[in-house]
């Protein structure tokens, strides 16, 4: 890749930030279709948030991803936040317009998509997801969008989790319970269609870890999904398998968020998109 004065920028947000696979994935596409474009990694401590945005804008960024710990605080900074990114609480997209940086979230529409590259449709499904996290209310949000029939949240402790109910109940209309990991499990594990794991229980180097629940709740009758991609396959989704259920890393999500957020950035008319899921 050659950077030259025509060289359009765009970047990711974090701290930390030296395990993002977002740059080699966005450059290695840049290269191969010829685009002169690059993906940069910007470190930016939270309380430079505000100073990051508007240093960006000033040094010509077309747009940036988002990431840890900033999707939340960033709002704040943005001309525009769509309404998906409004109900899940956080942008990890932004892209510049004349009046300034405007905000999406485009987490849920890569693990909806992912989903669906699988062959499984959420639509009047019953999901549990595990976790309340920021990637938890993105994952429900995206799904009682899509209309599932039911979301059931489990968390360590319900406080986070109710917040998140809340707003699947009565901003989207969709019914969300909410339990702990001590409660009975068995019935609401075997009405259950599709398990998602939002936690960073299992992600490397901390293989050994995952949500504290029995194996045996899972079956056939399962998707279960684990956001992490690295490892390739975490304990939760190696139990899971053993239980005869099917299983799906994260790695689709992250590839299938970034080419919507390739579509915000770039213009059509400057690439043909097929060609960017045969690289």
């Amino acid at each position: 890749m050659v950077i030259n004065g025509k060289t359009k920028l765009i970047g990711v947000l974090g701290d930390p930030i030296e395990h993002s696979f977002s740059p080699f994935m966005h450059n290695t596409v840049y290269e191969k279709l010829g685009l002169n474009y690059a993906y940069l990694p910007l470190k930016v401590e939270k309380e430079q948030l505000g100073q990051a945005i508007e240093g960006l804008r000033a040094l010509g960024f077309i747009g940036v991803n988002v990431t840890i710990p900033h999707k939340e605080n960033i709002m704040q900074y943005l001309k525009e936040v769509s309404k998906e990114a409004e109900l899940m609480g956080a942008v990890n997209t932004i892209v510049l317009t004349k009046g300034g940086y405007i905000g999406e979230n485009t987490d849920g529409k890569g693990f909806l998509k992912s989903l669906k590259e699988e062959g499984f449709d959420p639509k009047n499904k019953k999901v549990i997801v595990l976790g309340a996290g920021g990637a938890a209310r993105a994952v429900a949000v995206s799904l009682a969008l899509e209309g599932v029939d039911q979301v059931c949240i489990i968390n360590r402790t319900r406080e986070k989790g109710e917040k998140i109910a809340q707003i699947i109940t009565e901003k989207i209309g969709v019914n969300c319970t909410v339990h702990n990991y001590d409660d009975k499990l068995d019935n609401i594990f075997k009405q259950a269609n599709l398990i998602v794991n939002t936690t960073s229980l299992g992600m490397h180097p901390d293989v050994d870890k995952m949500p504290p629940l029995n194996p045996t709740l899972f079956s056939s009758n399962h998707l279960v999904v684990d956001l992490i991609y690295n490892p390739e396959e975490t304990k939760l989704l190696k139990l899971a398998k053993q239980q005869n259920a099917k299983t799906l890393n994260g790695l689709g999500m992250l590839i299938y968020q970034g080419e919507y957020a390739f579509k915000m950035w770039i213009p059509e008319e400057e690439v043909d998109f097929k060609k960017i899921l045969d690289i």
